[in-house]
C-alpha cells in the first residue's frame, strides 16, 4: 500500500486592523495660590508637678521594650519603691506617672536598691538615656 500525502490545510487567520487611540484631554487645572508651607510644631507639654515639690534624679532608661511598653532602667543614684511617682525625661519624652510595676530578672519585687538594672512599666515611650526622676 502506498501511503498518501495528506496536505494540511493553512489555517487563515482574520487579522483585525488595530484601533487607534486617542489621546483624552483633561480639563486644565485650576492655578493654585502658593503659600509656604510651614509645620507647627505642637507645644511642649511638661508634666504637673505640684508647687513644693523637688526632683531626685533616680536613673536612666538603656533599653524599650514596645510590644510590652517596658522600659530597662539602671538605677545609678537612688533606690526606687512600687507606688512612687517619677518623671520621665528625655529629648523627645517627659512625662510624669506612678509605678505600678518593678521587675528584677522576670520576678516582680517591691523595692529596687541603687546598682540594680529593673524592668519598668511605662505608659508612654521612652527612649535610650532619658532620665528618671523621683518626685519628692
Amino acid at each position: 500500500m502506498k501511503k498518501k500525502k495528506i496536505k494540511k490545510a493553512a489555517k487563515k487567520s482574520a487579522k483585525k486592523p488595530a484601533k487607534k487611540k486617542t489621546a483624552v484631554k483633561k480639563p486644565a487645572a485650576k492655578a493654585r495660590k502658593k503659600t509656604p508651607k510651614t509645620k507647627k510644631q505642637p507645644a511642649k507639654k511638661t508634666p504637673f508637678i505640684p508647687k513644693g515639690a523637688s526632683l531626685e534624679e533616680v536613673g536612666i532608661i538603656t533599653h524599650y521594650f514596645p510590644k510590652v511598653d517596658a522600659a530597662v532602667l539602671k538605677l545609678t543614684k537612688s533606690a526606687l519603691s512600687v507606688g512612687d511617682n517619677i518623671v520621665i525625661k528625655g529629648h523627645t519624652s517627659d512625662f510624669k506617672e506612678k509605678v505600678e510595676s518593678i521587675q528584677l530578672d522576670h520576678a516582680p519585687i517591691q523595692k529596687a536598691e541603687q546598682g540594680m538594672e529593673i524592668g519598668l512599666k511605662v505608659k508612654s515611650k521612652v527612649r535610650e538615656n532619658d532620665v528618671v526622676y523621683k518626685l519628692l
